[in-house]
């Protein structure tokens, strides 16, 4: 009489055991590591001619790239639309997601679309399809901010991830770490070089117009600026500004995407004064035309605002080359070669050429009910679009989501 109760027993002993093998299979099919790769099913958009003006309002911070799509961060995704000039964000051209890494940053070169995720992967991809290139390991970004809804600052400002194009055309993806600084061949990843240093060492990574590698080392005593060779990471020279304090702030200007490409440097003291700097072969050359903080340089052009008034002079010598006083209080959001773009207190954008101050562009930067009331966060410039957060007046960066922006779709999205 006893057999059945036995049979009862195996029998349920049996169920949970395979019960808990098809949790334990669902479990590692949804947490595993995983990748996805959905390419593009349409032909590569052509180039678009957008219309002067409002394009349209955006929920996230894009990235243009070849002219021709807008590319767009999440937390485990990258993804692209098109066209460019399109009013709204719409479904996917492609997409490429990863699990449980998450998106670090995003760079752009020609149509090769780079990204770095925490678990120190790059992964490159082909803009025109979808399509990865190829995949490297790199090191870990470290500690990153929690990005906001937008994720503007992982594609516009994206920390660690630079691209050095040397004078014989050759690109180099340079990816710092919190102990290591490593140069990439764009083409097919092929790690070129590396140098370890102690956690906190390494500083800032971003590259210059000539193709070199730009950062500033503070391992040991006085920071220093260095510069080194996209190709063999060897050290070209170390540079310290004259009568520079043990610790100041660098900041590149004149850059593209982040920070490569970078014409000029800014070095603060603790007292917010700085002493601008041409960068390019040989030892960087003093540029009091880039000594105002809000200035911005192109070519060896610099703009600036000061007291209502916007003034081009030559960034190696200082002179005034034009002026303008009929705009009032301005304020510059975003550069690009040819372009400086300005906010007006009336929330107009204008656009003027920086050899000549000429007017290329000016309308009213609102959409629908919007309104003007409200205060730009990050922006962003290239091809002639324009790209900038909106948020809510009186708002500061420590304020949630919800409280900062002004609306859902915050990122007003223009062509100059």
């Amino acid at each position: 009489m006893r057999f059945p109760k036995r049979r009862r027993v195996v029998a349920t002993v049996v169920a949970a055991l395979l019960g808990a093998g098809a949790v334990a299979a669902v479990g590692y099919r949804v947490l595993a590591p995983a990748e996805v790769e959905t390419v593009a099913r349409a032909d590569y958009p052509p180039p678009v001619t957008p219309t002067v003006g409002v394009v349209g309002r955006l929920p996230a911070a894009p990235l243009i790239v070849d002219g021709r799509l807008r590319v767009y961060a999440a937390a485990r995704q990258v993804y692209a639309d098109q066209p460019a000039d399109r009013g709204h964000r719409v479904t996917p051209y492609w997409s490429y997601r990863r699990w449980p890494a998450r998106l670090s940053g995003v760079v752009a070169d020609g149509t090769t679309v780079l990204s770095r995720w925490s678990d120190g992967k790059l992964v490159a991809l082909d803009a025109r399809t979808g399509r990865v290139a190829w995949r490297a390991d790199g090191p870990g970004p470290g500690v990153l901010p929690e990005p906001r809804r937008t994720y503007a600052a992982t594609v516009w400002e994206p920390s660690g991830l630079s691209v050095a194009r040397t004078p014989t055309g050759r690109a180099v993806l340079v990816v710092a770490g919190a102990r290591e600084l490593g140069g990439y061949d764009l083409v097919d990843g092929r790690r070129l070089w590396r140098v370890d240093r102690e956690q906190g060492c390494v500083g800032a990574a971003g590259t210059t117009a000539d193709g070199e590698v730009l950062g500033l080392a503070k391992c040991a005593g006085p920071e220093t600026v260095e510069f080194r060779d996209a190709v063999t990471g060897a050290l070209r020279t170390r540079w310290r500004p004259p009568n520079a304090p043990d610790v100041f702030v660098m900041t590149p200007v004149g850059c593209q995407q982040g920070r490569f490409g970078c014409r000029g440097l800014r070095i603060s003291g603790a007292d917010g004064s700085g002493r601008g700097w041409l960068v390019g072969p040989g030892t960087p050359q003093a540029a009091p035309g880039l000594d105002g903080a809000d200035t911005a340089l192109d070519g060896d052009r610099a703009v600036g605002t000061s007291a209502g008034v916007v003034t081009g002079r030559s960034a190696r010598t200082g002179a005034e080359l034009w002026r303008r006083a009929d705009l009032g209080p301005v304020r510059i959001i975003a550069v690009e070669p040819g372009r400086v773009h300005l906010l007006t207190e009336r929330r107009d954008l204008v656009t003027v050429d920086p050899a000549t101050g000429a007017e290329r562009s000016r309308f009213a930067l609102t959409i629908g009910h919007d309104g003007i009331d409200w205060q730009p966060g990050r922006a962003y410039a290239m091809g002639g679009y324009v790209a900038v957060e909106r948020a809510r007046e009186g708002s500061v960066p420590g304020d949630g989501d919800q409280a900062y922006f002004l609306v859902p779709e915050p990122v007003l999205f223009v062509a100059t």
